[in-house]
């Protein structure tokens, strides 16, 4: 007998539902999310006649703990989109009524039915996942850097502009060491140039001729102020801001180190450093993004789509227009944006071709998705050939200048 099985995952537990081929509920569970939960899984699958070979599996994340697990297990496992699941519910129940057992028998259907419309979890590498991890933890790291320096910013804008004045970059070394011995306004006015020297100095920042008497200048300038109180406290905010500012730099700096050494024990690192435009961060980005395995894009449009650098056509009568995709993998499309944006000033070939796009008139941002879109085919064609890059055969150029090292 075939059988399918759906898993509604949760924080503090899993509900299963297996489904006969005739959509049959024949079994359900609840189960927790560690080993137990996982063993009365596959227990309840072989009672029932299944086996990981058989017994494709449905589930709203591909991120989950039971995701690799039953991918370890051999199973074939379907992440499916919550917006996709959320469809079909609609053609069985119109009244809007939901279930954690019901999306899991839900999920079951969804593969028994239309398993052929939807994309196993892809075979990606331990390698593969693992330069995934931290490329995905490093960006992420960088934006909650940004985001507290915003923080931080907008903080001095309320009590102590001269430091915005004196340091437009909070996240330089010199302006944090510098900011930490002075965080408010009334200490600032107490530095003197042979201080503000030495705090430069142990940020490792020399000190250009006039850079020292400038920040003391503008501390010195006349201001508005808070209330002496109010100054105080604010100035313990700041205090904190700066101490988490610099953790989380060093953080970034930790994860950068493993991502790099990640990245360049792969074996497909070559192919991609090869690349114009793509150095190690941007290159662990989009080898993580989009994984090591062979068949996962059996052609390079659905990379493309993937990426969403391929336009979408909508046609509907007499009417029909093409549009940017907006369902994609975005840290793939950030990543090839910035891609792009490098690779004109490295490549003879790309730049011709961001050239002629602006010259039929397309926007800077409309010519670098078509520069990336192109570009993005030729190192699928390289991937799957094991290739490396090579300037003059991507853009079919006769006289190639030499290719510069990627950023």
């Amino acid at each position: 007998m075939t059988i399918t099985c759906g898993i509604d995952w949760a924080e503090g537990h899993h509900d299963v539902a297996l489904l006969d081929e005739m959509g049959k509920v024949i079994a359900r569970r609840r189960i927790d999310t560690g080993a137990a939960g996982f063993q009365e899984v596959l227990a309840v699958i072989a009672e029932h006649g299944g086996s990981p070979e058989a017994t494709p599996v449905a589930i709203e994340t591909d991120k989950n703990l039971i995701v690799v697990a039953l991918a370890g297990a051999g199973f074939t496992v379907y992440p499916i989109n919550p917006r996709a699941a959320a469809r079909y519910r609609e053609r069985f129940h119109q009244s809007g009524k939901k279930s954690d057992a019901g999306d899991a028998a839900l999920l079951a259907d969804i593969i028994r039915t239309d398993r052929h419309q939807h994309r196993p979890l892809p075979a990606v590498s331990n390698d593969g996942r693992a330069v995934k991890a931290l490329a995905r933890q490093h960006q992420e790291a960088i934006w909650a850097l940004m985001q507290t320096t915003s923080r931080l910013r907008s903080l001095l804008l309320e009590f102590y502009p001269q430091a915005l004045r004196a340091f437009p970059n909070l996240n330089h070394k010199a302006a944090l060491e510098v900011l930490g011995a002075a965080p408010t306004p009334t200490r600032a006015r107490t530095l003197t140039v042979k201080r503000i020297v030495m705090l430069l100095h142990r940020a490792g920042r020399r000190n250009d001729p006039g850079l020292a008497d400038k920040i003391r200048s503008a501390f010195q300038a006349p201001a508005l102020a808070q209330p002496q109180q109010v100054e105080a406290w604010l100035g313990v905010a700041v205090a904190t801001l700066i101490g988490i500012v610099r953790t989380m730099l060093n953080a970034v700096d930790d994860l950068r180190t493993a991502m790099d050494e990640q990245f360049q024990a792969h074996p497909q690192a070559h192919i991609l450093t090869s690349v114009p435009g793509l150095g190690p961060v941007l290159g662990a980005r989009v080898l993580g993004e989009i994984g090591d395995d062979p068949d996962r894009f059996p052609t390079a449009a659905g990379l493309r789509s993937y990426a969403g650098t391929a336009p979408v056509t909508r046609a509907s009568g007499r009417s029909s227009y093409v549009k940017a995709r907006k369902i994609r993998d975005k840290r793939l499309a950030d990543a090839c944006h910035w891609w792009a944006f490098a690779a004109p000033t490295r490549s003879t070939g790309a730049r011709a071709h961001y050239d002629r796009r602006r010259a039929i008139g397309d926007t800077h941002n409309a010519a670098l998705r078509n520069l990336a879109n192109k570009m993005i085919g030729k190192l699928w064609w390289c991937l799957h050939n094991d290739r490396t890059w090579d300037d003059a055969t991507a853009w079919n150029t006769t006289d190639p200048t030499p290719q510069l090292a990627a950023a």
